[in-house]
Parts: C-alpha cells; sequence; structure tokens
C-alpha cells in the first residue's frame, strides 16, 4: 500500500513523541533544551559531543549510535546510507536524537566553482551568494546538513597551501563574502531541508602560520588580531553563522581549540554566538603533540572549559568526560552547556522534524541553472593580468596552437576540496574551445607535458615547429590538485617541473603567446608574464573553467576580475600585502637593482629605505588589479561631508567612464587611510567596493555609503574605536592608484 508524505510525517510524530527527551517543535528552543537535558544520562550528553568519520566500518558506526555515542557523521554522501544510519538514531537509540551529517562543502558539491580565492576575485557579492545557494540544494540533496565552511583566514603567504580556501589578505572583502557564503548556505530558514548549517573556520590566526608551513605555530598580538583576524569572524556572526571550527595552531603558547579567552571570552561573551564550536580534525588531542596538555583527558578538560563543544575525531571527550566529572575535575554544568549549543544547532536545522536527506522530484545536482552559475562566477573570477592586443582573440586569427599540461586535466582544474566533483562532468579548456570555436579557428593540440612535474621534454621541437606557423599559441600552465590545500605548503612558488621552459620555446619563436595560469595561490611569474603577450590568471576554476576561460579568450566575456590578493615578485618578499604598516622608512620604489652598487664602494646604508639589495619593493601584482578589454577613467570624487561624526555615515560619489569599445565590468575600490594615530596605521584599507557594468562611451555616478563604525581599530587602550582626526580616501581600479580627497572625524 502506498503511503504518503503526510501519512510518514503524522507517523514519525507519533514516534517522536515517545521519544523520553522530546519535546514538540512548537515549544520555544530553550525550553524543550531544558526537557532534553533533563532525560539524558551522562553517557548520552557525553556522546552528543562526539563527531567522526563515517568512512570507517559502519557496523561499527551503527553498534555506536544504538549506544549514543554519534552526534555528527563527516563523509557520508550517500543518502541511504545517512538515512539508514539516522533511521538507528532515531529509533533505536535511547535518547531519539538525530545525527547531523556533515562533510568539507568547500567550492562547491558536485558542481565543483573556483576556489574560493577565484571567487573572491570576482567582487560579486550577490553571485557568489547564489552559488552558495546552489551548492546547498546539491548538498542537501545528499543528506549534508553541515558544511565546514566558509574559510576567512586572513592569508597573505602563499606559500601556505590553504590559501586557495580562503578569500585573500584583506580583513574587510574577506568579511564581505564570508557573510554572503554564510547567507547562501543557510538560507532564509536554517530549518528549511534544503540549508545547511555553516562553519566559520579556522578560529583564528591559521593563516599566518610560520613560513607558510600547514599546522605550524602563530604569533599574532592581541592587538593583530582586532584589527586583522577577527573581523571576518565577527562578520559571520553577524550574518547569523551557526557553528565555528578552531584552528589547528597554537598563538602566544595556547591552542586555539584549547583557548578559553578566544572561544569564551571574544566569540561568546563579547560577540554573543550561541552557536557550536567544533575541533578541527583531531585538534582536542592535538594539545599533547603541542605541549599544552600531557594526555588526552587532560585535554578533554581543557578544551571543554574553554568552549570547544564537539570533539572531531580526537575521541577525547568520548574517552575521558565521564571520569573528569566522576572524579570532580569537571563541572556538570560545563558538559551541558555544551551539549545545550549542540542541540540547539540540531533543533534549529529542524533535525527533529526533518531527519532524512532531502528528496526533490528534480535533482538540482549538475542541473543548467547550477552550472550556468558555476561558469558566470568563473568568468568573473578570470584576471587579466597583462595584454599587448592580441586578447580577445578575433577573425584575423585563423589557427592557435593549444598546449600545456593544464588543458585537458579534468580533475586538476577543480582544485582542493573537491571532493564531490565527478571530473567526468569538468569542461576543459580544450574541450570548450573544440566545441565553442572549433568551427571558426583551427586548433591544433600538442599538450608536450602530460602534467605539470612532467619530465618528458620531448615533444618541445614539434610544438615549435607547429607555433611558427600558427597565429597564437594559447598554453594552459599552473598547478595540479594536489599542488596546492591542506598539508600541501611550498618553498618555490615557481611553475612545477618543465613549464617556464615550454613557455619560452614558445615565445622564441616570435608568435605570440598567451599564457593561461591554473592555479591554487598566487605563483612566482615575473618571467613567464615578460616573455608572454598576455596573460589571464584562472585559479582553479572548477567544473565550468574550460568554458569560462574560451568565453574570455574569444570575447564572449570582457574579464572584470580583480586580484584578492597580492603577487609578490619572488618568494623572498613574502609576506607581502597592500595593507602594511607606514615605517619610518618607507621605499621609494626606485631600489632593488644590484648594478647600481659598485665593485668597491664604501659601506653605507644606501638610501636609508626599508628595502631588499636584489629585488624591488613593490609586488609583481597589487591587490585589487585587473585589465580587461575596455579601459575605464575615474573624475569628480566628492564626499558627502567634509567633516562627520563617528557615528554618522560618508555618501562617496565618483564619475567612471567607459572609455574602450566594448561593455565591461568595473570593480570600484574605495579605501582610508591616515597617517597620524595613537597607533600606527595601515597605509590604506579597503572599506567598499561597487562593481558597475558600462556600455561603450557610457558616464556613470558610482556612489558608496560607508558607515564611519567601519573604521573602527583597535587604539592604545585595547578598545575598538573610531578616532577622531584627519582621513584620505582613495578611489580607484586597484589599491595602488585612483583619486585622493580628505575627511575628518570629529566629536
Amino acid at each position: 500500500m502506498d503511503i504518503s508524505t503526510r501519512h510518514l510525517t503524522a507517523i514519525f510524530s507519533i514516534l517522536l513523541s515517545l521519544c523520553p527527551v522530546y519535546v514538540g517543535a512548537q515549544s520555544p528552543i530553550e525550553q524543550r533544551i531544558d526537557k532534553m537535558l533533563s532525560g539524558m544520562t551522562i553517557e548520552q550528553k557525553i556522546g552528543q559531543l562526539h563527531q567522526i568519520d563515517g568512512r570507517a566500518d559502519l557496523k561499527k558506526v551503527e553498534s555506536m549510535i544504538r549506544n549514543g555515542n554519534i552526534s555528527s557523521i563527516m563523509n557520508i554522501c550517500d543518502p541511504a546510507v545517512s538515512d539508514r544510519l539516522q533511521k538507528i538514531a532515531i529509533e533505536e537509540s535511547a535518547s531519539g536524537i538525530p545525527i547531523i551529517f556533515s562533510r568539507d562543502v568547500v567550492h562547491g558539491f558536485n558542481t565543483i566553482l573556483p576556489i574560493p580565492l577565484g571567487q573572491a576575485a570576482s567582487f560579486d557579492e550577490e553571485l557568489i551568494r547564489k552559488i552558495s545557494r546552489n551548492t546547498a540544494l546539491e548538498a542537501t540533496e545528499r543528506g549534508i546538513r553541515w558544511a565546514f565552511a566558509p574559510m576567512m583566514d586572513i592569508a597573505r603567504d602563499p606559500r601556505w597551501g590553504r590559501i586557495a580556501e580562503g578569500f585573500g589578505e584583506d580583513p574587510f572583502l574577506a568579511g564581505k563574502l564570508a557573510g554572503v557564503v554564510v547567507r547562501g548556505y543557510q538560507g532564509d530558514n536554517l530549518a528549511d531541508p534544503s540549508s545547511m548549517a555553516a562553519c566559520a573556520k579556522h578560529f583564528v590566526a591559521y593563516g599566518a602560520v610560520e613560513g607558510g608551513r600547514d599546522y605550524n605555530t602563530t604569533y599574532v598580538p592581541v592587538r593583530a588580531l582586532y584589527d586583522t583576524y577577527f573581523p571576518p569572524f565577527k562578520a559571520s556572526v553577524e550574518a547569523g553563522v551557526a557553528s565555528f571550527m578552531s584552528s589547528f595552531n597554537d598563538n602566544d603558547g595556547v591552542p586555539a581549540t584549547g583557548n578559553r579567552w578566544l572561544l569564551t571570552d571574544v566569540l561568546r561573551k563579547q560577540w554573543g554566538f550561541d552557536g557550536v564550536v567544533v575541533s578541527d580534525w583531531g585538534s582536542v588531542g592535538g594539545l599533547v603533540p603541542h605541549g599544552a596538555a600531557a594526555d588526552k583527558r587532560e585535554a578533554a578538560k581543557t578544551c571543554i572549559e574553554a568552549g570547544c563543544d564537539m570533539d572531531m575525531m580526537s575521541y577525547s571527550y568520548l574517552n575521558n568526560i565521564k571520569s573528569l566529572i566522576t572524579d570532580g575535575e569537571l563541572e556538570m554544568e560545563v558538559l551541558d552547556e555544551a551539549v545545550r549549543r549542540i542541540l540547539r544547532l540540531k533543533i534549529r536545522l529542524g533535525l527533529f522534524e526533518n531527519p532524512y536527506a532531502r528528496k526533490s522530484e528534480v535533482s538540482d545536482i549538475y542541473s543548467a541553472s547550477v552550472l550556468a552559475d558555476a561558469c558566470k562566477i568563473a568568468e568573473e573570477s578570470v584576471v587579466m593580468l597583462k595584454n599587448d592586443g592580441i586578447l580577445p582573440l578575433n577573425d584575423a586569427v585563423k589557427t592557435i596552437v593549444v598546449t600545456g599540461p593544464m588543458a585537458d586535466a579534468a580533475y586538476d582544474q577543480m582544485g582542493t576540496w573537491a571532493l564531490d566533483g565527478d571530473k567526468a562532468h569538468t569542461i576543459t579548456p580544450i574541450k570548450a574551445l573544440r566545441e565553442k570555436y572549433g568551427d571558426k579557428v583551427e586548433i591544433i593540440y600538442i599538450p608536450v607535458l602530460e602534467y605539470p612535474r612532467d619530465g618528458n621534454t620531448s615533444g618541445f621541437k614539434a610544438l615549435a615547429k607547429a607555433a611558427k606557423k600558427a597565429d597564437a599559441v594559447v598554453a594552459f600552465v599552473g598547478e595540479e590538485q594536489i599542488m596546492s590545500g591542506e598539508a600541501h605548503s611550498l618553498s618555490n612558488l615557481r611553475l612545477q617541473g618543465h613549464q617556464s621552459e615550454l613557455l619560452e620555446t614558445i615565445a622564441a619563436t616570435g608568435t605570440p603567446l598567451v599564457s593561461v595560469f591554473l592555479a591554487g595561490r598566487p605563483l612566482v611569474i615575473s618571467h613567464e608574464v615578460e616573455i608572454s603577450s598576455a596573460v589571464l590568471y584562472a585559479w582553479h576554476p572548477g567544473t565550468m573553467g574550460g568554458e569560462a576561460i574560451s568565453n574570455i579568450l574569444f570575447g564572449a566575456a570582457n574579464p572584470s576580475g580583480k586580484l584578492p590578493v597580492t603577487f609578490p615578485r619572488n618568494e623572498g618578499q613574502i609576506p607581502i600585502y597592500y595593507n602594511h604598516k607606514h615605517t619610518s622608512h618607507i621605499a621609494k620604489g626606485t631600489e632593488g637593482d644590484l648594478t647600481k652598487i659598485g665593485r668597491e664602494i664604501q659601506q653605507s646604508v644606501m638610501g636609508h629605505t626599508s628595502s631588499y639589495l636584489d629585488v624591488e619593493p613593490t609586488p609583481l601584482f597589487v591587490f585589487g588589479y585587473g585589465l580587461a578589454y575596455t579601459t575605464y577613467e575615474y573624475s569628480n570624487l566628492s564626499v558627502s561631508d567634509r567633516e562627520i561624526t563617528s557615528d554618522g555615515s560618508l555618501l562617496i560619489s565618483v564619475d567612471v567612464t567607459n572609455t574602450g569599445h566594448v561593455q565591461g565590468t568595473e570593480t570600484v575600490q574605495f579605501y582610508t587611510g591616515r597617517k597620524a594615530a595613537c597607533v600606527t596605521q595601515p597605509m590604506k584599507e579597503l572599506k567598499g567596493f561597487v562593481r558597475v557594468s558600462l556600455k561603450p562611451g557610457e558616464k556613470r555616478t558610482v556612489s558608496y555609503r560607508m558607515p564611519v563604525k567601519d573604521l573602527v581599530y583597535c587604539t592604545l587602550d585595547m578598545k575598538m574605536t573610531v578616532e577622531t582626526g584627519e582621513y584620505t580616501l582613495t578611489v580607484g581600479p586597484d589599491s595602488a592608484t585612483g583619486l585622493k580627497t580628505k575627511f575628518t572625524i570629529i566629536n
């Protein structure tokens, strides 16, 4: 006999009503939690603190669920399996409390989007919110209701492999984009079965690890935490993020997962966060190798008292919390508060009413609309770094040679954390070029190198011969997927293998060379840029990356991406970032040429500037930089007030004109700075941005209302304050150029 959804819901409600800890959905959340806690044994409570990897022995997992030892399961993406396990939790465990199924859903689920660093290059908040919503639709269809994203670690060291997962070097941009990802994942109502809980990670300063080495130590002073590393996390709290993940690193000697000041005083008391804090993988037990705890028992006590609610995969809570309470070393109230927060999340997710994977009559996975949005964000993420006029490829180009190890790398172009992407769905550049433009231009594909680290250069002569006869060569180079991401830090940021030699071989033929980089981080590419006619930086662009790149190469899309991170000239400049402090000896930009130093010149301080002898002090490409197939002119910068109080807002206006011959989209960037303050300040800081689309010859007044509260910083007395005084405002196309004016904040 057929049973309708309505009947199933009624039956499920009856079963829940028989559960000893269940309180009806209409009751206030805290009342429901109180009732649940009062009916739970200490073992059941401790079980709610335990998260495991579901890729283990499923029979063992089932037994643990029946015993009430599991609260959340990671990495099960088969809804048939997750629904079966959920049924055991609800019907066979003593508490009947449902499980949260979770996953590292970092930049897309099945449809893989550009890496977050690439998404940040779009500066497109609304599109990123939309693609994040698409990701939630795909993931919840597979039973995932908790995503371990967004990552908002400020990263100023591209040697760190996880720079790919974040939004770059700027706190303001990272905060804006973290907020829209949270809203996209969580939707308008977290209890909607198509919504999944977001997780702000990694709290905090993980992007500042020494030498860019993953899992390493950090030393970030408290003032720098408030000014640079906290803001994106605070923005995610303001966006309603459901959970936080503590980071692996210790900062100033205290591991984040056991840092009470961080997890309780700042996150909960100062910011008012009432959601769940989950440890990163094994980081509760990680206090032992850190040297901050003698054993996992001590680590468990330290971390739960600090405010870490859920232990991911170290078993420290499951094996030690009961004895800590029994022996009088841990208060029951501490356990109850952690369980309370976890139950609150499960109630907010609606798991007691809708515990199973979302059913959809028409699947959202790889749907046409989802793929179209993925292509759009991939187009907007591409940054054009150089163009001598060869791009876009026009009717005069009759023959092109396509080469390079990333031209047909279906798996690699998805990038790090593409756990659920299917390379069979990936549109690679060569595939897109052939399908979309193969009837308009002769395409000769000579890959030469099979993968970026391939040592076989035997095909270089044949490539050079073909290149000489072509009108242009498009070379796809960069990094394999495995070269970036977690635990994939690098000391050498040059192109791996013989890729530079590949580009040199082409450049030597005299045929215009278009170099397209697909990578998970900024690479050191000064030489490669110099020998190329045009350069596109496409990051790891995801499932639809090939179509997006082909559209840009042939002018169907106009590049609009802007760099969310500074590109160094060499590794020795790292860390290098635009919003650095004033120094007592600011570099002039003319230093760094060893040829100017004579053989036996007398020792001197050579100019008294903060610079290197052997490289210019400026970056290769600045934050916010990006070219287009048109040009833009800025004029008539104005502000609504020359003097403004700290509780007001400043209306900024500037005219932007498309001075070229094709329509384009410009990201207008607003920076503030001040030279004199009670604590030294960055030379400039991003405080706003607006994307504007302009037809050829069109002029438009672009306005941005900047709340003065956005100029808050940690003053000498360690208070977050907007300080009175004169400020400089710069408005332009990147962090290095633009129109300037001044305004003053008064009492």
